[in-house]
């Protein structure tokens, strides 16, 4: 029977992205998808820099970025087109040695993704095979799975499952988690459309029409693509309000039938839901099977890239025995308590900002819930810390940015996936580092500037560029230094590490 480190289920972003990670590592894993191919139409329309960086990881963001378009920010009208709030994105490269913020074409980086699996020989893709039996048994899961090209079921084992399989998911049901329930539920008519010529005046900021009887989205994506996402009322179905002539007439204010050609038109139901239990021994959960969000963030593909980038190096170290025994546990709980803060964050912020669009009186309640020197509301990108888990102090767990080194290389791509620590560098002089551990200080880099939006003088960072803490001496420096684990792309070892502070 054939036997895998990791068994993805799901080949969309977060799977694809997760499996070309754990690859880099040189863990053996299986992606096991029921479709043929990634979906042709759009689906998820933005990603920033924190994504954007992950996709540098593992080889793609140089091809991305091209197929993409830069996104000005978000801003709220009123039925007249009064602006109610602006929310205005950076522009040009930013701590993340990214641009903030990218409107895509999923199907772009979906092709990129597969296309570059082939590079990945740890890395195993089976599409149209669907699992339909898990089986943890304590010290491996066993899978049943059907080749529904040829009607067979075959077997497999797996040190761990991760289950990227959607809101439907079914290794959550093996979980048996709840979903916590934030409250958000409405129907939303979504278009996309591809235009015949531009048309300028549509623009390129995202625009929340804040209409509280049907409340709108308008999104300029790349190309001569655009969307518009528009509340469904609730005595409107859904199957007619999805008909074309229905469209039109709801398009009526922005475009003519003959403008544009509908690409897609469907209905979703957009919800507020964390999964209350993200691991249940060797099974684990990440994107949408463990959190679905409302649309207003743009955070929906991001929250499972983000979940993926946590759970990639620590799955690395235990299944190449780098780490192991009751440390190895205490890892992988790390992964829930330091990310479900986060995702829970960002839902809650857009289910309050889905609520201030709904209202009666928007631009009151806007000004009232996000008020800026002048008055008027103006809203600011978060970057809420992950909560609980590896690290001390109140530095730890905040996402860090990634220097220029002298000669204009990423830190990234100079120490990738190892733990780095970054220091001013006096600081830095005499240090006993680890094997494998980078070293980037104020001299060889423009690291002063990211350690000052940190507030110290030295930090260490995770693979993930999450920081284990913040130091002002070299004590705390070395306090921090000792938790440092092993890099994740060292060749597997059955010695037992010491246990995590």
């Amino acid at each position: 029977m054939e036997h895998f480190d990791v068994v993805i289920v799901g080949y969309g972003p977060a799977g694809a992205t997760l499996a070309h990670l754990l690859g880099a590592c040189g863990v053996k894993t299986l992606v096991l998808e029921r479709e043929s191919a990634h979906y042709h139409l759009p689906r998820a329309v933005h990603f920033d820099a924190e994504v954007m960086r992950a996709f540098q990881w593992i080889g793609i963001a140089d091809e991305m970025a091209p197929k993409t378009h830069r996104h000005p920010g978000m801003q709220f009208v009123d039925r007249d087109g009064k602006m109610l709030l602006d929310w205005p994105r950076p522009q040009g490269e930013g701590p993340q040695a990214w641009n903030a913020n990218y409107r895509f074409h999923q199907p772009d980086l979906e092709e990129l993704l597969r296309n570059h699996m082939a590079e990945r020989s740890d890395v195993t893709v089976r599409s149209r095979c669907e699992v339909f039996n898990i089986d943890d048994q304590g010290d491996k899961v066993a899978l049943r799975y059907e080749d529904m090209t040829k009607g067979k079921v075959h077997h497999v084992t797996a040190n761990y499952v991760v289950g990227c399989d959607g809101a439907r998911s079914l290794v959550r049901r093996y979980i048996e988690s709840d979903m916590e329930d934030y409250g958000f539920h409405e129907r939303w008519l979504v278009v996309d459309v591809i235009l015949n010529e531009d048309k300028p005046e549509l623009g390129d900021h995202s625009i929340q029409y804040c209409v509280p009887e049907r409340p709108a989205t308008y999104v300029r994506t790349p190309g001569m693509r655009r969307r518009w996402e528009i509340t469904v009322l609730p005595e409107e179905a859904s199957h007619e309000i999805a008909k074309p002539e229905r469209v039109w007439e709801l398009l009526s204010d922005w475009l003519k039938p003959e403008e544009a050609e509908l690409e897609r038109t469907a209905v979703y139901t957009f919800h507020s839901l964390v999964a209350a239990d993200w691991r249940e021994g060797r099974l684990l959960l990440a994107g949408d099977a463990c959190h679905q969000t409302p649309p207003f963030m743009g955070q929906g593909m991001c929250a499972g890239t983000r979940d993926v980038v946590n759970l990639y190096w620590k799955l690395a170290l235990i299944c190449k025995g780098l780490v192991t025994g009751d440390a190895a546990e205490a890892l992988l709980d790390t992964y829930e308590s330091e990310r479900k803060p986060n995702a829970a964050e960002y839902i809650k912020t857009a289910v309050r900002l889905g609520g201030l669009i709904n209202t009666v009186g928007t631009e009151e309640a806007l000004r009232a819930a996000l008020p800026s020197a002048d008055g008027s509301a103006r809203m600011e990108s978060i970057a809420p810390p992950i909560g609980p888990g590896l690290g001390i102090g109140d530095k730890a767990g905040r996402l860090f940015g990634q220097p220029r080194m002298s000669d204009g290389s990423r830190m990234d791509d100079v120490f990738p996936h190892a733990f780095v620590v970054v220091a001013e560098t006096e600081l830095a002089g005499g240090l006993a580092l680890p094997k494998g551990v980078g070293l980037v200080t104020t001299e060889n880099s423009n690291a002063a500037e990211h350690l000052a939006r940190l507030g110290a003088k030295a930090t260490v960072l995770r693979p993930d560029r999450h920081t284990l803490g913040g130091a002002d001496t070299k004590a705390e420096l070395e306090t921090l230094i000792a938790l440092i684990l092993p890099n994740p792309l060292e060749p597997s070892s059955e010695t037992q590490q010491p246990e995590m502070a």
